[in-house]
């Protein structure tokens, strides 16, 4: 491996007084933006030199001093207009849009932002940009020595972000912006989703360990998975691709060959080398969708991939290597894939650090407002004209969607399409009832089992109609919901912790499976009388 160190950037301020000097015994004077290319012991490859736009002359001075001492050093002059230089949201926002814009390569570079010169404020938001990553380096400090027409000294910071909870509070707008990113700008109501996208923010910036992302079909995991990894791109903690993969579709030799590549003839078809998702993920993310698929061999590869960042490719005696980020999604209850022997307990200990489960659509009664007006503007971006329902059509939807009727099997991936179904429909760019009242068929006809209305059958192979008869039609309609949820579930914990959602979370402690356990018991069920064999 290469050991030569990386090319030093430096990114600092032009001083409009302690750079100053136009004579030739301008020399004996300390000056840090020069001084700095006179260390010793620091080579500056690049000088990256921000100033006022009325300082030009000032700083193409600074350029040819710099150059006569460092030869090797390049200077760049960056002219930015801060305004006031004394306004701390003007210069925070003139500093902020240098970094959004500048080529960061952390990999090819070393970054040192140089915190001497400029005022005060400037000084504290490049320390800020620094601290949130939006400047991907360490700090640098200069000061003169005593010895006249010297260096001086300099002192390189690297921040440790845990030594400054106290300054928090100052990225809270920051952190707003970052959590409407993850919620792809949807103003969504629901508490507990909001805490918990807030905790998933907090975590995926802090932090480069593995992510497991738990929920049913069409919770969004995916597209969540897509919006931490921009999110870290722009972060600059991540400079690699984003390498989506669905577990469901990898099988047998073609899933190994597919997840860590293979060797030209390591199998019958093999005619040329394959380099693999895991590489294709170097320095970026994999997000491994219905992880519980993936066979047993395959769980032992991607330990080994993640705690060593080397593995094998199929048919290879040389070691691979790809040093990736790993977010997990799935809809399984992998503790109970452990009991069984389909899922590897050591890999769910390592995937398992930071876990966050999404809630389905039915939890989520607050947010289909705001998710169907979502859908409507990505339909309008789509397709460049804009649709909207009549007054009594959008009654008429939410009368629905929100009653026990509306199953939503597959959560908002159901609320996309028909959103897309009823506004291709819609003639004159207005949906009307008739066309909701299509919709609402149409939806009914493709849950099937899950409406209520026919859901009878649900218990008649339970209880004995004897046994129905005694059971009052309000506690029947409940029943046949739960039993209906239960036996999507497989284990009676993931059932209760979806039935029990949200009264979940106001308890000290809780034991999900009990209640549901001591409900089933008042009408002489048990888990075993209504789970299917699986």
């Amino acid at each position: 491996m290469d050991s030569h160190p990386l090319p030093v950037v430096v990114i600092g301020l032009l001083g409009s007084t302690l750079d100053m000097g136009k004579h030739p015994d301008r020399w004996q004077n300390w000056r840090p933006s020069v001084s700095i290319c006179r260390q010793p012991d620091l080579v500056v490859s690049r000088f990256e030199l921000l100033h006022g736009k009325e300082q030009t002359g000032l700083a193409d001075l600074i350029r040819r001093d710099i150059q006569s001492v460092s030869p090797e050093t390049t200077v760049v002059l960056h002219p930015v207009h801060f305004g006031d230089p004394w306004d701390f949201e003007k210069v925070y926002e003139a500093l902020f849009s240098f970094a959004r814009g500048y080529p960061f390569d952390s990999d090819a570079e070393d970054y040192l932002i140089h915190i001497t010169t400029g005022t005060h404020v400037a000084q504290i938001c490049l320390f800020l940009l620094t601290e949130s990553r939006h400047l991907p380096g360490r700090l640098l400090q200069s000061s003169p020595d005593r010895q006249r027409g010297g260096p001086g000294e300099i002192k390189i910071i690297d921040l440790d972000l845990s030594k400054y909870d106290g300054i928090a509070s100052r990225f809270h707008q920051e952190q707003e912006a970052g959590v409407s990113f993850l919620k792809g700008g949807i103003e969504t109501r629901n508490r507990s989703f909001n805490l918990l996208i807030d905790r998933i923010e907090r975590v995926a910036i802090a932090t480069r360990d593995p992510l497991l992302l738990m929920g049913p079909t069409g919770a969004g995991k995916s597209r969540l998975a897509r919006r931490i990894f921009a999110l870290k791109k722009s972060r600059h903690a991540v400079s690699g691709s984003f390498v989506d993969v669905n577990c469901a579709t990898l099988r047998g030799e073609g899933a190994m060959s597919a997840l860590f590549g293979h060797v030209k003839g390591a199998f019958t078809g093999a005619v040329q080398e394959r380099g693999g998702l895991l590489r294709a993920a170097n320095k970026g993310m994999l997000f491994l969708d219905e992880v519980g698929e993936l066979g047993l061999d395959e769980q032992a590869m991607l330990l080994r991939a993640l705690e060593e960042k080397t593995f094998f490719p199929l048919g290879s005696d040389r070691e691979a290597h790809s040093d990736f980020q790993l977010i997990c999604g799935t809809n399984r209850d992998l503790l109970a894939a452990v009991r069984d022997g389909h899922f590897r307990e050591d890999l769910l200990a390592r995937i398992n650090l930071w876990t966050f489960t999404l809630p389905g659509l039915r939890n989520r009664p607050e947010d289909l407002e705001p998710n169907l007006q979502y859908e409507l503007d990505q339909y309008a971006e789509r397709g460049g004209s804009r649709v909207t329902f009549n007054r009594e059509a959008r009654s008429r939807f939410f009368d629905f969607a929100l009653s026990p009727a509306a199953a939503w099997k597959g959560n908002f991936r159901d609320l996309n399409a028909a959103v897309s179904r009823m506004a291709t429909l819609s003639s004159g760019g207005r949906i009307s009832v008739e066309v909701v009242d299509d919709e609402i068929e149409r939806l009914t006809k493709s849950w099937g089992d899950d409406q209520l209305d026919d859901s009878h059958a649900t218990l008649a192979g339970i209880l004995s109609e004897e046994q129905i008869a005694k059971v009052d039609l309000f506690d029947r309609v409940q029943l046949e919901r739960v039993i209906a949820l239960c036996q999507r579930c497989r284990t009676i914990s993931e059932a209760g912790r979806l039935l029990f959602d949200i009264s979940r979370s106001h308890k000290a402690t809780s034991n999900d499976a009990d209640r549901l356990r001591k409900y089933l018991a008042r009408f002489g069920l048990g888990w075993s009388d209504i789970a299917f064999d699986r």
